[in-house]
């Protein structure tokens, strides 16, 4: 697929030992993307726990990033909960050499759709980067209209939304996607999250997929994400239907993090208990379950 802002795009841990960010592990993390077959990398999305890092933390992880990441076209997560301090981090993705951000908008407070639109013209005003809207209302606790897609997307650089998983049946799945790419100008590419959806967003006319699972297991979503490149809907459907012990677990663990953190830890990619207090990894039979699974579905 052409353009930075379609194909899979994978997102690594952002790993912690003694808490302070590994940066010889999330090095590792990179190089191991970088020598894969995945589209383009975006660091310090939610699977990087953007949220619990500092500036300067955030500032070295995009460096890392654009170091150790070859020809990938790398984005960084920009979110944070003052418009002051996401063009902070606007800037270090600069200086970094990022080639595009993304950006959540971080609430503590309810935030309105007016709030939320200045901040993407606030950002599009401070940067030449492309930004990427990130739609995750499990971990942001907002969610976007249609209509503010729509608002957004007419802001200069704004090259692509993120969008929270589609509607299983197929025809629903494709109307969902039809409607959301109606408000948007042709340029603007449409990316789905949430893994256990991504076969059906790219079957259902998605450009891109914003990965978990690609960020730890390239092979696992480029099997899915291959197939529906090359319209074989009931490979990229067999294959995500084979991942279904996984999905469960994301399920059943409040989200993707603590499953995919557990997994890395297994396979030596990341220290032990790499994620950022107060998160707390799994453990006991929770985590035994998750490496029975990784291990009989061969995930490496």
């Amino acid at each position: 697929m052409t353009g930075p802002f379609r194909g899979l795009s994978a997102f690594p841990l952002t790993p912690l030992r003694d808490d302070r960010v590994d940066e010889v592990a999330f090095a590792g993390l990179v190089e191991r993307l970088a020598a894969s077959d995945v589209d383009s990398i975006t660091a310090l999305g939610s699977t990087g726990a953007y949220a619990y890092l500092d500036t300067d933390e955030r500032s070295r992880a995009a460096r890392i990033a654009v170091e150790r990441a070859g020809d990938k076209p790398v984005f960084v997560g920009v979110g944070a909960l003052r418009t002051s301090h996401v063009l902070r981090n606007v800037a270090a993705a600069e200086d970094a050499g990022a080639a595009g951000v993304l950006l959540a908008p971080m609430t503590y407070l309810p935030l309105t759709d007016d709030d939320v639109f200045e901040l993407f013209r606030a950002v599009s005003e401070r940067t030449t980067l492309p930004v990427i809207v990130y739609d995750n209302p499990s971990t942001t606790r907002f969610t976007f209209t249609n209509e503010l897609y729509g608002r957004i997307a007419q802001l200069p650089g704004i090259a692509s939304i993120k969008i929270p998983g589609v509607p299983t049946e197929p025809f629903a799945a494709r109307a969902h996607v039809a409607t959301i790419r109606a408000v948007l100008p042709p340029h603007v590419t449409v990316g789905v999250s949430g893994d256990a959806s991504a076969a059906g967003g790219l079957l259902a006319g998605c450009d891109a997929w914003y990965s978990v699972i690609a960020g730890t297991l390239p092979e696992a979503a480029l099997r899915i994400s291959d197939a529906a490149a090359g319209d074989d809907a009931e490979a990229a459907r067999a294959e995500s239907d084979r991942l279904a012990p996984l999905w469960e677990l994301f399920g059943r663990h409040g989200g993707s993090l603590r499953v995919i953190a557990a997994i890395a830890e297994h396979r030596g990619l990341v220290p032990p208990g790499c994620l950022p207090l107060p998160i707390r990894g799994l453990s006991g039979e929770d985590l035994a379950e998750v490496i029975r699974v990784a291990d009989a579905l061969g995930l490496r």
